[in-house]
């Protein structure tokens, strides 16, 4: 966790996420690297990627410095190392590259979902850093004047697949010194019995040295539902899920569980990429 990522596009929700790396960075002695992906008129891409004195992409991008400067004066980043960086593209598909230029360990993003229409041709930015991205996605929904992590909930199908997300999980838990709530949940069209359920989760979990957590299995109509419910039920102050990171037709037709969380729930969402 030393070195956070934190996209901004300068709105409210970008602010609550950057405040919330604050504190972390703060807790952590972390260095944060706020990412705006400037977004240039179609007719400026070819000028942005060679680099010309093109006034229309110099005057975005002394507008995004400008903003910058904004955002460095605020009282909350206070004696943390914060860099400044500036990408003429307003897509997330280079995300996964910025990381390993720069070597973050994990991006925090603010993020207030999306609906409808928009979420299934366009999506948020959120949901398509949590596809692109290699390492893990905090997205904050709401301002947190004291964010603190005691409850995870982690849900997941308990397959093999997922063993290197959970280890992700369990760091990440004994970092905050936070309990993790190990959720399976059952629905109709994938019934698993709560023997066969709790043996698949101790299964899994057997190699693991980790020990701060509790099992459960969990009924609903859907596992988003499931989710969502549970972690309401223990008033969880995180979930936490694993990823496929589906693009393309894959993710059109399979839709994907971790982005559908990050739209809908109301609470700060971490996923893990498998």
């Amino acid at each position: 966790m030393k070195k956070i990522l934190v996209p901004t596009d300068f709105s409210t929700e970008a602010e609550n996420a950057l405040k919330v790396a604050a504190q972390i960075a703060k807790k952590h002695n972390s260095e944060i690297y706020l990412l705006h992906m400037l977004e240039i008129p179609m007719q400026e891409i070819d000028a942005v990627s060679t680099y010309t004195d093109v006034p229309e992409v110099m005057f975005f991008m002394k507008m995004a410095h400008q903003k910058f400067e904004d955002i460095m004066n605020s009282s909350y980043l206070d004696g943390l190392t914060v860099h400044e960086i500036v990408k003429p593209d307003g897509s997330f598909n280079g995300i996964s590259e910025i990381c390993k230029e720069h070597g973050i360990t994990m991006i925090i993003m603010g993020s207030h979902g999306s609906n409808g229409i928009k979420e299934m041709f366009i999506g948020s930015n959120a949901e398509k850093a949590v596809r692109h991205s290699d390492v893990p996605v905090l997205v904050i929904k709401n301002e947190h004047d004291n964010f603190s992590i005691d409850d995870i909930v982690f849900a997941s199908d308990f397959k093999n697949d997922n063993k290197e997300t959970y280890r992700q999980a369990t760091e990440f838990a004994t970092t905050f010194d936070a309990k993790l709530h190990l959720l399976m949940v059952n629905t109709a069209s994938n019934f698993t019995t709560t023997k066969k359920a709790n043996d698949r989760i101790n299964e899994f979990i057997s190699d693991c040295s980790f020990q701060n957590f509790t099992l459960n299995i969990y009924n609903d109509e859907s596992v988003e539902k499931g989710v969502l419910n549970f972690s309401k039920h223990i008033d969880a102050d995180l979930i936490g899920i694993s990823t496929h990171g589906r693009q393309g037709i894959a993710h059109f037709l399979n839709g994907s569980i971790s982005e559908d969380l990050v739209n809908h729930a109301n609470r700060p969402v971490i996923t893990f990429k498998i």
